[in-house]
């Protein structure tokens, strides 16, 4: 019974084909129904939105992600630079516990969840600090999905320029994408090509993170999608998709990403509130409050 009302909600998310209301639709399944840890909602974590991600990216040529990313790219890690190391600085000042500092800077500068799971073996974060750092960013991003395009709107932003500032001030890929999709198609695609310019950092955070805190990175695994998605973008140069073809993939891709995001909002877990303390979430908010207007300005007039 409960894969049943599994598929009417997820069927009513995809009709709708809107990011926030998939995600908000996942934490109502999660609210009502209480599925089971072992539910596969809960078990497939978020490999459908990294195929979708993943299909994504066969929409675009490498000219195109060329195009959109060679600006931008001293910027990005300019941001994710100064990003984390006011995160960590804000953090000592506000007396936060240094783990949990390292983990909402990186998550805030890089890619948010994806970041902190890759240090958190290296620094030896306990699974509550974990949670903390996750519920936050989890929080945060379930607001941009939301609060983010009407900003956009009420802006008058160009498909482009809030792609980018999706980008560059969201945290997780997932709700970078979720944004970006509920704007348009092309700030999706500009959001995907710019976020992986940011997710490339998690490369150095490990090995910096390794060396600071002089532990080993067998437990660390690079995110392979990003791989695959700059694959795709490959095989999309080689073959040239045009027409039909792209109109399938960029309906799979939507597909995959709307199940992606219904499932990560099947994870929802009201008692994980109850774990945030004050401080770190002023940390992240500060970071986030400084993040948003600075990418805006970035985007809009360089």
């Amino acid at each position: 019974m409960t894969y049943v009302i599994f598929l009417l909600f997820f069927s009513f998310a995809l009709y709708l084909g809107n990011a926030a209301v998939s995600i908000f639709l996942g934490i109502l399944f999660a609210l009502t129904i209480k599925p089971e840890k072992t539910f596969i909602s809960r078990t497939i974590g978020t490999t459908p939105l990294q195929i979708g991600i993943v299909i994504l990216g066969a929409t675009i040529s490498l000219p195109y992600a060329w195009s959109v990313s060679a600006s931008y790219l001293p910027w990005i890690s300019l941001f994710v630079i100064s990003s984390f190391f006011t995160g960590l600085l804000l953090g000592k000042l506000l007396g936060i516990q240094r783990r949990i500092a390292f983990l909402l800077s990186a998550g805030a500068a890089i890619c948010g969840g994806t970041a902190m799971a890759a240090i958190a073996p290296i620094i030896k974060a306990k699974p509550q600090e974990l949670m903390v750092g996750m519920t936050i960013v989890f929080l945060l991003n379930a607001i941009a999905i939301v609060v983010f395009p009407m900003m956009g709107d009420y802006l008058e932003m160009t498909n482009f320029q809030f792609g980018a500032w999706s980008a560059l001030a969201i945290h997780d890929t997932s709700s970078v994408i979720g944004s970006a999709l509920t704007y348009s198609d092309e700030s999706a695609q500009v959001a995907a090509t710019l976020k992986l310019g940011r997710t490339i950092w998690i490369i150095p955070l490990i090995l910096i993170t390794n060396w600071v805190f002089n532990r080993e990175t067998e437990a660390t695994k690079f995110p392979r999608f990003i791989l695959f998605f700059i694959l795709a973008i490959t095989v999309n140069t080689l073959f040239n998709f045009h027409g039909e073809v792209l109109e399938i993939l960029k309906l799979l891709s939507q597909s995959f990403l709307m199940l992606g995001l219904f499932c990560i909002g099947t994870q929802f877990q009201a008692q994980e509130f109850k774990a945030i303390s004050g401080r770190p979430l002023i940390l992240a908010l500060i970071i986030w409050l400084m993040v948003i207007p600075a990418s805006y300005f970035l985007v809009t007039y360089l």
